[in-house]
């Protein structure tokens, strides 16, 4: 028996196999668009933040992954980090840690001087 390319897209998995994480009933959509907010959110960071470098970097490449691949399971081998329910999971957390980075504004100079020898340890 043959099986065509339309009929294998229809074979859905019935479980993610992780405890409280369904199965998405249309993943691929779901997380280009997560990826593309976080790229819209990560736009009105600092350009000279290591946080915003890091992070739209790692979100391009992945979004470049998902955009180029329609099969589910090719996108998970290729970003090698979990099923795309995890995949979503990971992308939704950015997207709320980018608006807690805009509040605590990690790149701003601190209020305080550090104290002098504050990061040198005794050494034996």
């Amino acid at each position: 028996m043959f099986f065509t390319r339309p009929l294998l897209q229809t074979a859905k998995k019935a479980t993610t196999g992780l405890t409280g994480i369904p199965v998405h009933p249309n993943p691929r959509p779901h997380l280009i668009q997560t990826y593309s907010k976080t790229l819209e959110a990560l736009s009105r960071l600092p350009t000279h933040a290591v946080y915003r470098q890091a992070t739209e970097s790692l979100t391009q490449q992945r979004l470049s992954v998902v955009q180029g691949n329609e099969d589910v399971t090719k996108i998970e081998s290729l970003i090698n980090n979990g099923q795309i329910e995890e995949l979503i999971i990971q992308a939704e957390d950015e997207l709320k840690l980018i608006a807690k980075m805009e509040e605590w504004k990690p790149w701003e100079q601190l209020e305080v001087p550090i104290p002098k020898g504050q990061w040198q340890y005794k050494s034996e």
